[in-house]
C-alpha cells in the first residue's frame, strides 16, 4: 500500500470513482448523494498536489482531496491550523480495508508536516453510520451544523446539516 499525489492524466479515474460512490450512495438510500463533482476544481487540486490515491499492487484503492482552508463549513474555526480531507471515495473492489485509519495515519504526519494541529472533514446528513465509523477512526464527532452560506460550496451541502469532525494532534499527543 502507498499513498501519492494524483497525476492529471489520472483524472478520469478519480471521475470514475466518484461515480462509483454516488451510486453507492443512491443503493443505500442515504440522505445525501454526492452530485457530478466541478472538474475544473479537481484539477485544481491535482495541479496544487492537494489530490492523493492510495495504491494496492499500482490499482487505485481509494482517493481524497485536502484542503488548508474551508471557511464557508468551518466559518471562525478556519482560523485554527488545520487541514481539511475531503470526499474520501474508495474502489469497491477494496472497500473493509479501513482506507479512512490508513487515511488518518497518512493524515497526521502530514499535518505535522506542515505544522498543522487539527486534521477535520465534515459529511452531510444525520448519517449515523458513517459518524460512528470516523469516530471509531480517531475524529471525534463535534455535532451537526446548518451552513449559512452553502453558495459557493458542491450543490449537495444544501442538502442537509454539516456533521463536523476533528482530530487535535496537540490533544493526541498529550493523551498518547
Amino acid at each position: 500500500m502507498k499513498i501519492e499525489n494524483v497525476r492529471i492524466e489520472e483524472i478520469d479515474e478519480i471521475f470514475r470513482l466518484y461515480d462509483i460512490a454516488s451510486a453507492y450512495q443512491k443503493s443505500k438510500k442515504t440522505v445525501v448523494v454526492w452530485p457530478e463533482f466541478d472538474r475544473g476544481m479537481v484539477t485544481n487540486e491535482i495541479v496544487e498536489n492537494r489530490q492523493f490515491k492510495l495504491l494496492i499492487d499500482d490499482t487505485f484503492a481509494c482517493v481524497w482531496a485536502i484542503t488548508f482552508s474551508d471557511a464557508q463549513i468551518w466559518e471562525k474555526r478556519n482560523e485554527d491550523p488545520a487541514i481539511y480531507i475531503h470526499r474520501i471515495a474508495t474502489n469497491p473492489d477494496f472497500r473493509g480495508h479501513d482506507f479512512v485509519g490508513a487515511i488518518v495515519k497518512w493524515a497526521k504526519d502530514f499535518a505535522k508536516t506542515h505544522d498543522k494541529q487539527y486534521i477535520r472533514l465534515d459529511t452531510i446528513g444525520d448519517n449515523t453510520g458513517l459518524i460512528n465509523h470516523y469516530c471509531k477512526c480517531g475524529f471525534n464527532f463535534l455535532g451537526l451544523f446548518e451552513l449559512p452560506n452553502v453558495d459557493e460550496l458542491p450543490p449537495h451541502y444544501k442538502e442537509g446539516p454539516a456533521c463536523l469532525f476533528e482530530i487535535d494532534l496537540k490533544k493526541d499527543e498529550n493523551d498518547g
